[in-house]
């Protein structure tokens, strides 16, 4: 399968912040430890090793085992599982939610990017273990995000039954109504020995599994179990009790706030976007209805838009009885993360990255070893076909990436036979009424005004003329713009990268388990290029 690339900044879909992060810019050098150069993880792991309470491996790898209790756990992830009682036992790690049939095709390139990172770290340093994780997002309660996966353009979307959809965390939605998306997905994928095969994991992991994290953990090991990856939910009361002392001091000191917000202030003083602005207190309540911020008033605590309140010492109680009730939300589960795991490394998209970028003078203020941040793998898969039309409608890889209406305009410019750029004109038209300003200011300057009045007419009449031509070239060449938008558009689906819409069924079901094969051998974590991929057939 034949490999290309371009540059992030070719594509014009990634932020200034997230261009800047990739060329290390030295304004942004305060917001993160260590660029992931592989020669930095060396410092990476001295440093973790001597940050990390090992004593937390027993527990991490007890609730492992636990949640891996009912599946058939490959021998690789076994080992991987294992490797983590030891204490020169390290983890890269990838989070995603728990979205539908696993949602975007960037879900299979964050996970590819984290196990590949591994391979290449044991490599380097093969006195170590590292083991690929991916963190669930259980505790994520939007569930609008979730319920829905994109197919030959149709969207399959689930209408849980479960009246705490949107209310509490996904993790524990019951997947009952998930035999109808089942009904829609297998008639519109067909037959064929891939297509039988998408259909049985859909199917085993809705409707054989009672909850949403459950199916999610299936899938996910379906899919990449026999590569080593090891998948989590961090709900666990033994996993939390690690948490309650940062927990407490964010109820207390409301610690992320105070150690943020700086940051936020620098991050916008250099005008790039802030990702996420933190509330006051960062933690939810959680129980199997709700999940709702927790805020404080005059040393009393309340669960938004409920009759949930405590003292301060009620409130300590309740995190030392239950502290699986207290969720951090997206500037704490960072740390939370961190502190449960012997992490070197998070592996996330730009928006991930953004907020990240936000935390380490938080992580700093409670002494946990900030990791590095690596932008995952993008890609974008093309048919052989896809690529021969391409090239036969005189598409450059950067061009392809460009807004449909600049593309097309590019082209039709290209291969009309007659010019329709007219900049020669308006500068000759600017350089003509040069003479008139010069003769105006000799005789009198009141006349300026009308002399740049009539000079922007006459070059927005030019501009105007411009464009009409270059509509009647469209029309005249409506043939050859069809095909060039036909393409753009089966490549990037809603006008949007195809990674962010298309299901990996759309693909799985032509390819099978070349799909993954492929991504494995071909998505390099460590090389900072938007990848294409062409496949033969």
């Amino acid at each position: 399968m034949p490999t290309d690339c371009i540059s992030y900044p070719e594509t014009n879909y990634f932020t200034p912040l997230i261009l800047d992060y990739l060329s290390e810019k030295k304004e942004l050098d305060p917001f993160y430890n260590r660029f992931p150069h592989i020669e930095n993880f060396e410092g990476q792991i001295t440093e973790k090793k001597a940050n990390y309470d090992h004593r937390i491996r027993k527990d991490l790898t007890e609730v492992l085992h636990d949640q891996y209790s009912k599946l058939k756990v490959s021998d690789k992830t076994r080992e991987n599982i294992e490797a983590l009682n030891s204490e020169n036992t390290f983890t890269v790690v990838t989070g995603h939610q728990l979205n539908l049939f696993t949602g975007p095709l960037y879900f299979l390139y964050k996970i590819v990017s984290t196990i590949n990172l591994t391979r290449k770290l044991k490599e380097k340093h093969p006195q170590n273990n590292f083991v690929p994780i991916y963190w669930m997002a259980t505790e994520d309660h939007d569930f609008e995000e979730i319920n829905f996966f994109n197919l030959h353009g149709k969207k399959f979307k689930w209408n849980s039954r479960d009246k705490r959809a949107g209310k509490t965390a996904v993790g524990g939605l019951c997947t009952e109504g998930l035999d109808e998306v089942f009904k829609l997905f297998a008639a519109e994928i067909g037959g064929g020995e891939n297509a039988e095969n998408l259909k049985s994991l859909f199917k085993k992991a809705y409707l054989e599994h009672t909850n949403l994290t459950d199916a999610t953990r299936y899938i996910a090991n379906e899919i990449f179990g026999k590569l080593g990856l090891v998948i989590l939910a961090a709900g666990d009361s033994r996993l939390k009790k690690h948490f309650i002392p940062y927990a407490k001091n964010e109820l207390i000191n409301q610690v992320s706030f105070k150690n943020t917000s700086s940051t936020v202030e620098g991050i916008n003083f250099l005008e790039y976007n802030v990702q996420v602005n933190p509330r006051e207190i960062n933690l939810f309540y959680l129980n199997e209805d709700i999940r709702e911020r927790i805020i404080e008033r005059e040393g009393k605590y309340f669960v938004h838009e409920t009759e949930i309140s405590w003292s301060r010492e009620e409130i300590l109680q309740e995190l030392n009885d239950h502290p699986e009730r207290f969720s951090p939300n997206v500037m704490m589960r960072p740390l939370y993360q961190e502190v449960l795991l012997p992490n070197l490394c998070y592996i996330g998209g730009g928006g991930e990255l953004a907020y990240w970028l936000e935390l380490k003078s938080y992580f700093e203020a409670e002494k946990i070893a900030f990791p590095m941040l690596l932008l995952r793998n993008s890609a974008l898969l093309q048919t052989a076909k896809q690529n021969d039309k391409r090239k036969r409608l005189d598409i450059s890889l950067p061009e392809l990436f460009l807004k449909q209406h600049e593309l097309i305009n590019r082209k039709v410019r290209k291969i009309s036979n007659i010019d329709i750029d007219f900049t020669p004109q308006k500068e000759l038209l600017v350089q003509q009424f040069q003479s008139m300003y010069d003769l105006a200011k000799q005789t009198d300057e009141s006349f300026l005004g009308a002399v740049k009045a009539q000079e922007v007419k006459q070059l927005k009449g030019l501009e105007n003329l411009e464009k009409r031509l270059l509509k009647a070239q469209k029309r005249k060449l409506k043939d050859e713009v069809e095909r060039i938008a036909k393409l753009q558009n089966d490549l990037f689906p809603n006008r949007s990268l195809q990674e962010r819409q298309t299901n990996f069924s759309e693909f799985y079901v032509e390819y099978g388990e070349e799909l993954i094969n492929k991504l494995i051998e071909e998505l390099d974590p460590l090389d900072a290029n938007f990848k294409i991929l062409i496949f033969e057939k």
